[in-house]
Protein backbone atom coordinates (compact mmCIF):
# COMPACT_ATOMS: atom_id res chain seq x y z
CA UNK A 1 0.00 0.00 0.00
CA UNK A 2 1.41 3.01 -0.76
CA UNK A 3 1.98 5.99 2.22
CA UNK A 4 0.87 9.23 2.41
CA UNK A 5 4.68 10.86 1.94
CA UNK A 6 4.48 9.02 -1.67
CA UNK A 7 0.83 9.86 -2.61
CA UNK A 8 1.50 13.43 -1.82
CA UNK A 9 4.58 13.08 -3.83
CA UNK A 10 2.48 11.94 -7.07
CA UNK A 11 -0.27 14.25 -6.52
CA UNK A 12 1.89 17.35 -6.50
CA UNK A 13 4.16 16.00 -9.39
CA UNK A 14 1.02 15.39 -11.58
CA UNK A 15 1.48 11.77 -11.67
CA UNK A 16 4.18 8.92 -11.39
CA UNK A 17 5.18 9.54 -14.88
CA UNK A 18 5.97 12.90 -14.16
CA UNK A 19 7.58 12.09 -10.83
CA UNK A 20 9.52 10.13 -12.27
CA UNK A 21 10.67 12.32 -15.12
CA UNK A 22 11.28 14.70 -13.03
CA UNK A 23 14.11 13.06 -10.53
CA UNK A 24 15.47 11.40 -13.43
CA UNK A 25 14.56 7.73 -13.27
CA UNK A 26 12.03 5.33 -14.82
CA UNK A 27 8.48 5.25 -14.44
CA UNK A 28 8.59 1.68 -12.95
CA UNK A 29 10.73 2.21 -10.98
CA UNK A 30 8.73 5.12 -9.28
CA UNK A 31 5.94 2.42 -9.49
CA UNK A 32 7.55 -0.17 -7.46
CA UNK A 33 7.63 2.21 -4.06
CA UNK A 34 6.08 1.63 -1.34
CA UNK A 35 7.82 4.74 0.26
CA UNK A 36 9.34 7.41 -1.27
CA UNK A 37 13.55 6.12 -0.11
CA UNK A 38 15.58 7.43 1.96
CA UNK A 39 18.15 8.22 -0.44
CA UNK A 40 15.50 10.25 -2.14
CA UNK A 41 14.09 12.38 -0.23
CA UNK A 42 15.69 15.52 -0.37
CA UNK A 43 15.62 15.26 -4.50
CA UNK A 44 11.73 14.40 -4.27
CA UNK A 45 11.39 17.53 -1.67
CA UNK A 46 13.18 19.77 -3.94
CA UNK A 47 11.10 18.97 -7.43
CA UNK A 48 7.67 18.46 -5.56
CA UNK A 49 7.93 20.80 -2.56
CA UNK A 50 6.69 18.54 -0.37
CA UNK A 51 8.20 18.35 3.03
CA UNK A 52 11.00 15.99 4.19
CA UNK A 53 8.76 15.23 6.95
CA UNK A 54 5.86 14.86 5.04
CA UNK A 55 7.61 12.41 2.54
CA UNK A 56 9.19 10.24 5.07
CA UNK A 57 7.98 11.38 8.78
CA UNK A 58 10.08 7.88 9.81
CA UNK A 59 13.12 9.86 9.27
CA UNK A 60 12.82 13.60 9.70
CA UNK A 61 10.09 13.51 12.55
CA UNK A 62 10.93 16.45 15.16
CA UNK A 63 12.64 14.23 17.53
CA UNK A 64 14.68 12.48 14.59
CA UNK A 65 15.90 15.47 13.01
CA UNK A 66 16.17 17.78 16.53
CA UNK A 67 19.57 15.53 16.66
CA UNK A 68 20.60 16.92 13.37
CA UNK A 69 22.85 19.77 13.45
CA UNK A 70 21.11 22.80 11.63
CA UNK A 71 24.57 23.37 9.29
CA UNK A 72 24.52 19.64 8.36
CA UNK A 73 20.49 20.25 7.32
CA UNK A 74 21.50 22.64 5.19
CA UNK A 75 24.27 20.56 4.06
CA UNK A 76 22.33 18.10 3.01
CA UNK A 77 19.64 20.70 0.81
CA UNK A 78 22.26 22.18 -0.37
CA UNK A 79 23.37 19.08 -2.05
CA UNK A 80 20.15 17.69 -3.07
CA UNK A 81 19.66 20.96 -5.20
CA UNK A 82 22.78 20.34 -6.86
CA UNK A 83 22.12 16.60 -7.32
CA UNK A 84 18.25 17.48 -8.95
CA UNK A 85 20.40 20.30 -11.13
CA UNK A 86 22.63 17.95 -12.53
CA UNK A 87 20.73 14.79 -13.14
CA UNK A 88 17.65 16.62 -15.32
CA UNK A 89 17.07 20.10 -16.35
CA UNK A 90 14.43 22.22 -14.14
CA UNK A 91 11.07 22.48 -15.72
CA UNK A 92 9.29 25.69 -15.42
CA UNK A 93 7.63 24.90 -11.76
CA UNK A 94 10.79 24.59 -10.33
CA UNK A 95 12.91 27.58 -12.26
CA UNK A 96 10.38 29.33 -10.52
CA UNK A 97 10.93 28.02 -6.90
CA UNK A 98 14.45 28.69 -7.33
CA UNK A 99 14.00 32.66 -8.49
CA UNK A 100 12.49 32.79 -5.26
CA UNK A 101 16.28 31.89 -3.43
CA UNK A 102 17.60 34.55 -1.27
CA UNK A 103 20.74 34.96 -0.26
CA UNK A 104 23.78 37.19 1.92
CA UNK A 105 26.90 38.99 0.96
CA UNK A 106 28.75 35.46 1.70
CA UNK A 107 30.06 34.23 -1.55
CA UNK A 108 27.54 31.36 -0.80
CA UNK A 109 24.90 33.82 -0.53
CA UNK A 110 25.48 35.33 -3.52
CA UNK A 111 26.19 32.34 -5.54
CA UNK A 112 22.12 32.05 -4.74
CA UNK A 113 21.27 35.16 -6.09
CA UNK A 114 22.93 34.63 -8.72
CA UNK A 115 20.94 31.26 -9.55
CA UNK A 116 17.61 33.12 -8.76
CA UNK A 117 18.67 35.48 -10.96
CA UNK A 118 19.17 33.26 -13.39
CA UNK A 119 16.15 31.23 -12.82
CA UNK A 120 13.83 34.76 -13.22
CA UNK A 121 15.44 34.99 -16.80
CA UNK A 122 15.34 31.45 -17.80
CA UNK A 123 13.10 29.88 -20.03
CA UNK A 124 12.80 26.57 -18.94
CA UNK A 125 12.70 24.44 -23.08
CA UNK A 126 16.23 26.73 -23.77
CA UNK A 127 17.44 25.41 -20.76
CA UNK A 128 16.54 21.51 -21.49
CA UNK A 129 18.88 22.54 -24.54
CA UNK A 130 21.26 23.36 -22.97
CA UNK A 131 20.88 20.72 -20.35
CA UNK A 132 21.24 18.26 -23.60
CA UNK A 133 24.19 20.28 -25.29
CA UNK A 134 26.53 20.28 -22.03
CA UNK A 135 25.65 16.87 -20.45
CA UNK A 136 24.69 14.65 -23.76
CA UNK A 137 24.92 16.30 -26.94
CA UNK A 138 25.28 13.88 -30.25
CA UNK A 139 27.96 11.54 -29.61
CA UNK A 140 28.68 13.40 -26.33
CA UNK A 141 28.21 16.62 -24.47
CA UNK A 142 30.53 19.07 -23.77
CA UNK A 143 31.26 18.49 -20.49
CA UNK A 144 31.63 14.64 -19.17
CA UNK A 145 30.54 14.68 -15.15
CA UNK A 146 31.85 11.65 -13.76
CA UNK A 147 34.77 11.29 -11.51
CA UNK A 148 36.40 8.22 -12.85
CA UNK A 149 36.78 10.73 -16.69
CA UNK A 150 38.16 13.36 -14.70
CA UNK A 151 40.62 11.62 -13.05
CA UNK A 152 41.59 8.64 -14.97
CA UNK A 153 40.44 10.62 -18.61
CA UNK A 154 38.12 7.61 -19.23
CA UNK A 155 34.30 6.28 -18.38
CA UNK A 156 34.07 3.50 -15.91
CA UNK A 157 37.87 3.27 -14.50
CA UNK A 158 39.30 2.54 -11.23
CA UNK A 159 37.94 5.71 -9.75
CA UNK A 160 34.78 4.13 -10.10
CA UNK A 161 35.81 0.59 -8.92
CA UNK A 162 37.00 2.66 -5.62
CA UNK A 163 33.78 4.83 -4.79
CA UNK A 164 31.48 1.27 -5.25
CA UNK A 165 34.16 -0.50 -2.57
CA UNK A 166 33.27 2.56 0.02
CA UNK A 167 30.27 2.88 -0.57
CA UNK A 168 29.28 -0.89 -0.21
CA UNK A 169 31.37 -0.98 2.82
CA UNK A 170 28.90 1.57 4.33
CA UNK A 171 25.93 -0.12 3.36
CA UNK A 172 24.68 2.28 0.47
CA UNK A 173 23.53 0.85 -2.59
CA UNK A 174 23.02 1.72 -6.13
CA UNK A 175 19.26 2.87 -5.89
CA UNK A 176 16.85 0.87 -8.19
CA UNK A 177 16.40 2.64 -11.66
CA UNK A 178 19.52 4.65 -11.67
CA UNK A 179 21.20 4.36 -15.01
CA UNK A 180 23.90 6.19 -13.80
CA UNK A 181 27.16 5.29 -12.59
CA UNK A 182 27.86 6.50 -8.68
CA UNK A 183 30.60 8.51 -10.20
CA UNK A 184 27.98 11.11 -11.62
CA UNK A 185 28.63 14.60 -9.68
CA UNK A 186 24.29 14.19 -9.31
CA UNK A 187 25.01 10.80 -7.85
CA UNK A 188 27.87 11.85 -5.61
CA UNK A 189 25.98 14.95 -4.56
CA UNK A 190 23.08 13.05 -3.83
CA UNK A 191 25.36 10.82 -1.45
CA UNK A 192 26.64 13.47 0.53
CA UNK A 193 23.09 14.91 0.62
CA UNK A 194 21.92 11.74 2.31
CA UNK A 195 25.00 11.67 4.54
CA UNK A 196 24.69 14.70 6.21
CA UNK A 197 21.17 14.40 6.20
CA UNK A 198 21.57 11.41 8.37
CA UNK A 199 19.53 9.26 5.72
CA UNK A 200 22.44 7.07 5.83
CA UNK A 201 23.18 5.21 9.29
CA UNK A 202 27.25 5.54 8.52
CA UNK A 203 30.14 6.97 11.30
CA UNK A 204 30.71 10.12 11.63
CA UNK A 205 33.81 10.30 10.04
CA UNK A 206 32.47 8.98 6.72
CA UNK A 207 31.45 12.08 4.90
CA UNK A 208 34.86 13.54 4.94
CA UNK A 209 36.24 10.84 4.29
CA UNK A 210 34.23 9.77 1.20
CA UNK A 211 34.31 13.63 0.07
CA UNK A 212 38.38 14.17 0.43
CA UNK A 213 38.76 10.74 -1.22
CA UNK A 214 36.29 10.74 -4.15
CA UNK A 215 35.22 14.58 -5.13
CA UNK A 216 37.57 16.87 -3.85
CA UNK A 217 40.36 15.54 -6.71
CA UNK A 218 37.55 16.45 -8.97
CA UNK A 219 34.30 18.20 -8.48
CA UNK A 220 35.62 21.56 -7.94
CA UNK A 221 37.05 21.47 -11.13
CA UNK A 222 33.67 20.02 -13.07
CA UNK A 223 31.74 22.93 -11.87
CA UNK A 224 34.51 25.40 -12.67
CA UNK A 225 34.43 24.03 -16.04
CA UNK A 226 30.93 24.27 -15.77
CA UNK A 227 31.13 27.53 -14.72
CA UNK A 228 32.90 28.26 -17.97
CA UNK A 229 31.51 26.17 -20.73
CA UNK A 230 30.66 27.62 -24.34
CA UNK A 231 27.17 26.01 -23.46
CA UNK A 232 26.43 27.50 -20.74
CA UNK A 233 23.71 30.09 -19.23
CA UNK A 234 21.48 29.65 -16.78
CA UNK A 235 24.03 26.45 -16.01
CA UNK A 236 26.93 29.44 -15.29
CA UNK A 237 24.99 29.79 -11.95
CA UNK A 238 24.77 26.32 -11.43
CA UNK A 239 28.59 25.68 -11.77
CA UNK A 240 28.76 28.94 -9.79
CA UNK A 241 27.40 27.73 -7.05
CA UNK A 242 28.55 24.20 -7.03
CA UNK A 243 32.52 25.69 -7.13
CA UNK A 244 31.87 27.61 -3.65
CA UNK A 245 29.86 25.15 -2.33
CA UNK A 246 32.57 23.15 -2.82
CA UNK A 247 34.99 25.12 -1.75
CA UNK A 248 33.63 25.61 1.25
CA UNK A 249 33.03 21.61 2.11
CA UNK A 250 37.04 21.27 1.14
CA UNK A 251 37.43 24.12 4.00
CA UNK A 252 35.57 22.74 6.29
CA UNK A 253 36.15 18.93 6.21
CA UNK A 254 40.04 20.01 6.18
CA UNK A 255 39.45 22.36 9.47
CA UNK A 256 38.09 18.90 10.92
CA UNK A 257 40.42 16.90 10.34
Amino acid sequence: MTDRGLQEAIRAAGGVTELARRIGISQPSVSSWTRVPAERVLTVEAVTGVARAILRPDLYAASKTSAIDEVDLARAQEYALLATLLSRAPEAALLQRLATLRGDSTPLGLAHIDLAEAARGADAGKVEREFFDLFIGIGRGELMPYGSYYIAGFLHERPLARLREDLAALGIERAEGQYESEDHAAIVCEIMSGLAGGQFPAPAAAAGQLFEKHMAPWLGRFFADLERADSADFYRSVGRLGRVFIEIEAEAFALAE
